[in-house]
């Protein structure tokens, strides 16, 4: 089984004590940590831009993975990076050209990920596979956090596993939507790797104790 790294979203953690919540999921056993950005338009919600992410560097080395619900990923994506994120995770209907976003990402030093919603095929991104480190596979229709799950991406997320592992890629594949410990088995079972969790993180009780229930539900606790 490849091994798991989980990364919880910010989008659920209380800002108004975001470093010290930061620091808690780290010592908790988080490997990332993931941040959801919306511009209103793309989505119909607005959450943050650099200078949060620039911020969020200085209290953490842990890799910022950022995932860009924005129209216009191309002006944005190069300032997140230069701010410190480590990924950069991109629509495909957001930009003209995606594999040229997706290659000017990893210029820039970054790690590029291409994001697929529950309603978009896998063959409408497969020709950006050549391009990307990872794929985002939404388990929710991104825009707001505390969604619940839509299982029936799990088959969606067994076709892009067979695919990276057809073609021999080292392509991570990253779920994103509802993830919490009492499902988290079935999708890793279904071929991800990286998990990402917003609530089902940051509004349990114990981070620790929810991230090792996690890791202990696919039999790496």
């Amino acid at each position: 089984m490849r091994e798991l790294k989980i990364a919880p979203s910010i989008l659920s953690a209380d800002f108004s004590r975001l470093k010290d919540e930061i620091e808690a999921v780290e010592a908790a056993g988080a490997d990332w940590l993931h941040v959801d950005v919306m511009d209103g338009h793309f989505v119909p919600n607005i959450t943050i831009g650099p200078v949060v992410v620039e911020w969020v560097r200085k209290v953490t080395k842990i890799p910022l993975d950022v995932h860009l619900m924005i129209t216009d990923p191309d002006k944005y994506a190069p300032e997140f990076i230069k701010v410190g994120a480590n990924w950069i995770s991109i629509h495909p209907d957001t930009c003209p050209n995606p594999n040229a976003t997706l290659n000017k990402i990893r210029e820039l030093g970054a790690k590029a990920s291409i994001a697929v919603n529950p309603d978009v095929p896998v063959s409408k991104v497969e020709s950006c596979f050549k391009n990307i480190d990872m794929i985002l596979m939404m388990t929710v229709f991104p825009g707001f956090g505390g969604q619940a799950f839509i299982p029936d991406v799990l088959p969606k997320i067994t076709e892009v596993r067979k695919l990276i592992d057809q073609r021999k890629s080292p392509i991570l594949v990253e779920v994103d939507g509802g993830v919490k410990t009492d499902n988290i088995a079935r999708i890793v079972n279904a071929g991800a790797e990286v998990i990402v969790s917003g609530s089902g993180i940051f509004k349990t009780p114990d981070y620790a104790q929810t991230i090792r229930g996690m890791r202990k539900a696919v039999g790496q606790a």
